[in-house]
């Protein structure tokens, strides 16, 4: 788990917002609104291949995030039976996890917040916004770490958009 700074009680009682890449491969990210360079991404709890919802429940406890911003995602073309149930699995798992935590949450689509910020599906280019967005986070450094770069642009987009607009 990398992660630019720990967050100090000051920057939690802050509103944090919680942005969700969902899958097994996917990322979740805490964004602070009253500092807008502070972000801490990590993947997503895995343990026997499912998510592991007692890590991600504790996680959301310790962070404390004031809203999610989910992913909204559905079956891809060409994907497997198996694969598609387990993809779902998990998106069904961080919902529930998130609910039961009593955390307010918002789904946007891909395309939506996408194209916010001018994205296409080409992951890197999301991993290099968030790398300029961020550039002292060790969070993106990695090519494979666009989970973690797609979840936190959703929570910036949910700072920007949504929440805005509420």
């Amino acid at each position: 788990m990398i992660r630019q700074s720990l967050p100090t009680k000051r920057d939690m009682a802050a509103d944090c917002i919680l942005g969700v890449d969902p899958g097994l491969s996917g990322a979740l990210a805490f964004y602070f609104t009253s500092d807008p360079n502070l972000i801490t991404a990590e993947d997503v709890p895995v343990a026997a291949g499912e998510i592991d919802v007692a890590t991600l429940a504790r996680r959301l406890e310790q962070m404390r995030p004031t809203v999610a911003i989910v992913e909204r995602v559905g079956a891809m073309p060409k994907q497997g039976v198996a694969s598609t149930f387990k993809f779902g699995m998990a998106f069904g798992m961080v919902r529930g996890v998130i609910a039961s935590c009593g955390i307010p949450m918002h789904l946007v689509t891909p395309a939506v917040w996408k194209k916010h910020y001018r994205l296409d599906s080409d992951k890197e280019k999301a991993r290099a916004l968030a790398l300029r967005l961020w550039p002292s986070s060790e969070a993106f450094g990695r090519k494979k770490d666009h989970g973690r770069a797609e979840a936190a642009l959703i929570a910036r987009y949910g700072a920007e958009i949504i929440l805005r607009s509420a």
